[in-house]
C-alpha cells in the first residue's frame, strides 16, 4: 500500500474510471524539470494541473526570505488549489532533482469538466478528498506539533475513510499505468 501522504494524486485516480484516465493520458504532456528548475512561480497564473510521475519538488514562499513549506514527491498533485479557485499560486515550486511530470492543460481540462458531467463529478470528488486529507494533515501538524511522525502510514490510514482506503490500492495501479503510458 502506498503512503497516502505522498500520493495525493491517488485520491483523484481512485475516483476516475479507465476512460477518464485514458483521456488524461491523451491530453496530458510529459514534462521534465531539471534540478533547480521552477515549475510554478509565486503570484503567476499557471496553465496546467500537474501530476508528479518521478522526482521531487520543493514548495517555497519567497516573500521577505525564502522558506520551504513542503516537499512534493512522486504521485503528488501540483497546482490543484489554483486550478480550483483560479487565483495565482501563493508559493513557488522548484525541482529538487530531475522531475518528470504529467501536465494536464488547464483549458482542455476545463472544457472536459464542462462537457462531461460524469467526469466532472468524479474529478471534483477526488480533488475534494485530496484537499480534505491535506487539511487534516495540516490540523494534525498544528495540533500535535513536530513531535509526532506524521509520515507513518498507520497514523495516516486511521484518518482515511475506509471506503476511500479500499480504492487507493486500485488507484496506485492506475497511477503506475498512467506513468508507463504518458507520452513524451
Amino acid at each position: 500500500m502506498a503512503d497516502s501522504s505522498r500520493k495525493k494524486a491517488l485520491f483523484i485516480l481512485s475516483q476516475l474510471n479507465n476512460d477518464d484516465i485514458n483521456w488524461i493520458v491523451q491530453k496530458g504532456k510529459k514534462e521534465v524539470l531539471a534540478p533547480g528548475g521552477v515549475l510554478i512561480h509565486e503570484g503567476r497564473q499557471i496553465d496546467a494541473l500537474y501530476i508528479v510521475l518521478d522526482g521531487s519538488l520543493s514548495v517555497l514562499i519567497e516573500a521577505e526570505r525564502t522558506r520551504e513549506l513542503a516537499k512534493i514527491a512522486s504521485g503528488e498533485l501540483v497546482g490543484e488549489v489554483s486550478f480550483i479557485d483560479a487565483r495565482p499560486p501563493l508559493a513557488t515550486v522548484k525541482a529538487i532533482e530531475e522531475t518528470h511530470l504529467l501536465a494536464i492543460p488547464r483549458r482542455q481540462l476545463i472544457i472536459k469538466l464542462q462537457n462531461d458531467m460524469g467526469f466532472a463529478s468524479r474529478f471534483y470528488y477526488g480533488i475534494s478528498l485530496c484537499l480534505a486529507d491535506r487539511m487534516r494533515g495540516t490540523i494534525r501538524h498544528i495540533e500535535y506539533g513536530r513531535n509526532i511522525e506524521l509520515d507513518q502510514p498507520e497514523f495516516e490510514r486511521e484518518d482515511i475513510n475506509p471506503n476511500v482506503l479500499e480504492n487507493l490500492a486500485l488507484a496506485e495501479a492506475k497511477f503506475n499505468w498512467l506513468r508507463e503510458n504518458v507520452k513524451a
